[in-house]
């Protein structure tokens, strides 16, 4: 089989630019980058499954005992959480320690709200696209927020309506 000399050359190159190598998820490290709805879930399902479990403690085990337990578990938490923030501020190009600046109030909604860099950037590929289980997880949070809410506002207004309706009923 003879090739023709005046045929294009092909050749397997591929644009720099259009590869994308995604960053691995590291649960419990400090290095690397997660995206803001990957903070938001693992934050959430690291407070739930720790009140869970302390609940749950609480209704089997010694008072004291459970607390005990459920101490280590907040504290195992609270280094998660801290971990997680930090790997969100590598997302967004700073530092990690930046983490500190959630201890003052309102401040901590940057981690939830900035959009982490495009691309690579110094701390790292960009993290892989979220999964339906971390997208469910991210929205329970704004949807428990949201319900509760609107039920601040609905049950009072409820309760000042029975009571007005239990007057106009007294006074017929």
């Amino acid at each position: 089989m003879s090739s023709n000399p005046y045929a294009a050359p092909r050749a397997e190159v591929s644009d720099f630019e259009a590869v994308q190598e995604y960053q691995e998820i590291r649960m419990w490290s400090a290095s690397g980058r997660i995206g803001r709805l990957r903070y938001l879930a693992y934050s959430t399902g690291a407070w739930l499954l720790v009140g869970a479990l302390a609940g749950f403690l609480a209704a089997v085990l010694d008072p004291s005992l459970a607390m005990i337990v459920a101490a280590a578990a907040y504290i195992a938490a609270l280094v998660f959480g801290v971990l997680t923030g930090i790997q969100r501020s590598h997302d967004m190009g700073w530092s990690g320690w930046t983490v500190l600046l959630t201890i003052i109030p309102f401040v901590g909604f940057i981690w939830i709200f900035k959009r982490g860099s495009a691309g690579a950037n110094d701390y790292g590929g960009p993290p892989p696209p979220n999964t339906t289980g971390v997208k469910i997880l991210g929205l329970v949070l704004p949807v428990v927020f949201g319900v509760g809410l609107l039920a601040a506002i609905a049950i009072p207004g409820y309760v000042d309506y029975q009571k007005r309706a239990a007057g106009y009923e007294q006074s017929q």
